[in-house]
């Protein structure tokens, strides 16, 4: 098995869903039962405006508020990661010093999108990021969103460059990409994160030397997860092997809607918080049958 890591942030993070009212307004109140639920589940983190938080499709003063609430609701029981991801660096820029101001934990900032920067693009955007605050960053990386990966080799010289780069997300669906980051960058940081952008992963995260997941289904099942974290910790592997069997059951939650964020909102609907699914415009809406389905996979009947 490889080195465990000592890097803060290990374990179990939600990327939460942004939740609000059928008119498209933050729903605070939900919102903060939900956070809650993280809470008192035993999550390690709580990132707001990922890419199921809908990071692209809320206007900056509304991300700020937004920020501003989840900071005095969690109160220091969980991390709070913010998402600062734009294709306008000046706004970027703009959030992150907000952040530093509001007292959140650390900033996830993911590769610009739509171009798909070249590396030398995307070494002078991650960098005009981290002279900008000093707060923890976490890079994001996904390819099939942004148009562009971040090798190995690109991560190193950014962690090389920047010590307040401090972990990564990797959302690429092979395991051998986050192994190639984890041999890359801890020789130049034994504490940097790696955490796995997809639910199923965590185990094989774990026993390459990763940090843990943060990813969708958290919102879910967070129990599930730190049941299945806290067992492989303790060395109880049957248990955390029972666990990662239920989470690849319900990976086919995702197989439900036209976008990956309509099936998670449906999902913690489906679990019992009366939350609007509504999905910002432009998208196709979850559909009736579309939810009975996932309702039927969050009990155990499909």
């Amino acid at each position: 098995m490889a080195t465990q890591s000592t890097s803060r942030f290990r374990g179990i993070y939600c990327p939460s869903i942004t939740i609000t009212d059928e008119d498209g307004d933050l729903d605070l109140d939900l919102w903060g039962r939900h956070l809650d639920h993280l809470v008192e589940a035993g999550v390690d983190g709580v990132l707001i405006f990922g890419s199921i938080g809908e990071f692209f499709a809320f206007p900056l003063e509304t991300k700020k508020r937004a920020v501003e609430f989840v900071v005095e609701h969690i109160a220091g029981r969980m991390d709070v990661l913010v998402g600062i991801g734009d294709t306008n660096i000046d706004d970027v820029v703009d959030f992150a010093r907000f952040c530093k101001r509001t007292g959140v934990d650390a900033l996830v900032a993911v590769s610009p999108y739509y171009f798909g920067p070249s590396d030398d693009a995307a070494e002078r955007y991650f960098s005009a990021v981290c002279d900008a605050t000093d707060l923890p960053v976490v890079l994001y990386n996904f390819p099939a969103r942004t148009g562009n990966d971040l090798s190995p080799e690109l991560v190193a010289r950014l962690r090389k460059r920047h010590p307040n780069i401090v972990g990564i997300k990797d959302t690429v669906d092979t395991i051998s990409h986050t192994r190639k980051v984890i041999a890359s960058v801890r020789p130049i940081d034994p504490g940097f994160s790696v955490l796995s952008g997809y639910d199923e992963y965590y185990l094989v995260n774990r026993v390459s030397g990763g940090d843990g997941v943060l990813c969708g289904l958290t919102n879910v099942e967070p129990e599930t997860f730190v049941a299945m974290h806290r067992a492989y910790e303790t060395g109880d592997y049957a248990t955390a092997i029972e666990a990662a069997r239920r989470i690849s059951r319900l990976m086919a939650v995702y197989d439900q809607a036209d976008l990956f964020i309509s099936a998670i909102k449906g999902a913690v609907k489906a679990k019992g918080l009366p939350i609007s699914t509504l999905v910002r415009e432009p998208a196709v809406q979850l559909t009736d049958e579309q939810y009975d389905t996932i309702e039927e996979l969050c009990r155990g009947d499909a």
